[in-house]
């Protein structure tokens, strides 16, 4: 007889931002006005679809951003969904993306037959290199998505240079990057569209959400066409070009939940307070490492100022301390009670799925399959390790600190003190 499976429980997963040093830090993220909201549309059925609260909140990303148009989808992942299915990104296309991001930036393209095209990062940076950029545009480039990640603004002057010369549209990913500047602009407001995430952890939650923004009608009306089944009945829609497909568009719904997006129009509020705080402590922490010469931190693009602060990575120098290897030193600044890390993403080219190819839509089909190229020239050729030297050497180095939000009186001074202590138990 065949013997029975053993049931286990699974692992309860729970995504919300929290605080890693209890006592240094005493910021809670959600309180009484995030409840209050939540119960008030509850009591007023205000529970699907583009009611008050979604509308007033959209209304505000408008004036937040300076751009004219902004819709709430149901994630971060589903906003940038939007925007590529904005600016038609089909089968045989390529878009540019750099490789240390989430999987997210790029997981829609190849959902929608395209493939994507990964390219180094700025030397002794973490964001987008523009000349590598350059280096990779072909003719079925049809766009690059660049990331402020972890709320490091991108070199957005000379990506928009590159734009302008080309005609290749830009998507900003500002999912770590609520409320950056560069040059005085709201990252996201500068390329052709701007896509956040509202997910548990970012600096601006609403639990699970996402928003779009762009001054482009045609983007702005395929998003509305393509995810907000039954909210475009002559609401939405700016031109007349897809009005004979409404109200139920390609029957896709992306949108967000009312309570969520309640919940990230107090947390909007909040946010320029949140940044105000996270940034003074991680300059507090950059000043305190001018004394520490294996942890460097990482440049900002000139111009620019962070925002969201969505992760406190630096650069760790292994010859500074005698070749102690980036493990041995995290393990050392832990046993001083500092949560470090090496962080938790991956590099995109070293992902089976994008390494080694996949057969997406089955029977050998799909634009990162080894096996096809209907659409392209040859088929998915894959990835291997030293593709991206300069992204690979810069992620061997990273070493996360922690963020605080709201800190305790000279928490940044304790920490600091903490991590030097690691330091030297680590170069024993």
């Amino acid at each position: 007889m065949p013997t029975k499976r053993k049931q286990t429980q699974p692992k309860a997963f729970v995504q919300t931002a929290q605080s890693l040093m209890k006592g240094l830090d005493r910021w809670r993220q959600v309180g009484a006005d995030e409840a209050r909201i939540v119960r008030e549309m509850t009591l007023r059925n205000e529970l699907s679809g583009g009611t008050p609260v979604v509308r007033a909140f959209e209304e505000n990303w408008r004036k937040f951003t300076g751009l004219k148009y902004a819709i709430t989808v149901c994630n971060g992942t589903a906003s940038l969904y939007s925007a590529f299915f904005g600016l038609k990104v089909g089968p045989g296309d390529e878009v540019i993306c750099p490789t240390y991001t989430w999987i997210s930036t790029i997981g829609p393209v190849p959902l929608l037959g395209a493939r994507p095209v990964f390219a180094e990062c700025v030397r002794d940076g973490i964001t987008i290199d523009p000349d590598d950029i350059r280096r990779r545009i072909t003719k079925r480039t049809k766009a690059i998505v660049v990331v402020h990640l972890w709320g490091w603004p991108c070199d957005m002057d000379a990506i928009m240079a590159i734009s302008r010369e080309t005609g290749i549209p830009v998507v900003e990913d500002c999912s770590h990057a609520h409320g950056a500047l560069y040059k005085g602009r709201v990252v996201g407001s500068i390329g052709h569209v701007g896509c956040w995430s509202l997910q548990g952890t970012k600096p601006l939650s609403a639990g699970e959400a996402g928003i779009i923004a762009t001054n482009d009608t045609e983007v702005f009306d395929r998003a509305c066409l393509l995810g907000q089944v039954n909210r475009m009945v002559g609401m939405d829609l700016v031109t007349n070009r897809y009005q004979h497909l409404q109200p139920l568009g390609t029957g896709m719904k992306f949108r967000a939940h009312p309570l969520g997006v309640g919940i990230a129009s107090i947390q909007h509020k909040k946010l320029a307070a949140l940044n105000k705080r996270r940034g003074h402590f991680v300059e507090q922490m950059e000043a305190g490492l001018a004394d520490i010469p294996c942890l460097k931190p990482i440049a900002t693009a000139p111009g620019s100022k962070r925002g969201g602060y969505y992760g406190f990575p630096v650069l760790y120098d292994s010859a500074a301390l005698g070749g102690v290897p980036r493990e041995k030193l995290i393990e050392a600044i832990n046993a001083e009670g500092v949560p470090a890390s090496a962080g938790f993403y991956e590099l995109l080219h070293r992902l089976p799925y994008f390494r080694d190819g996949f057969d997406l839509f089955g029977n050998g089909r799909g634009p990162i399959c080894r096996t096809d190229s209907t659409n392209f020239d040859a088929p998915w050729p894959g990835y291997k390790d030293g593709d991206f030297p300069v992204t690979e050497a810069m992620h061997a180095r990273l070493l996360f600190l922690p963020m605080l939000s709201d800190p305790a009186p000279k928490a940044a001074a304790r920490i600091l003190e903490a991590i030097r202590r690691g330091i030297s138990m680590a170069g024993k």
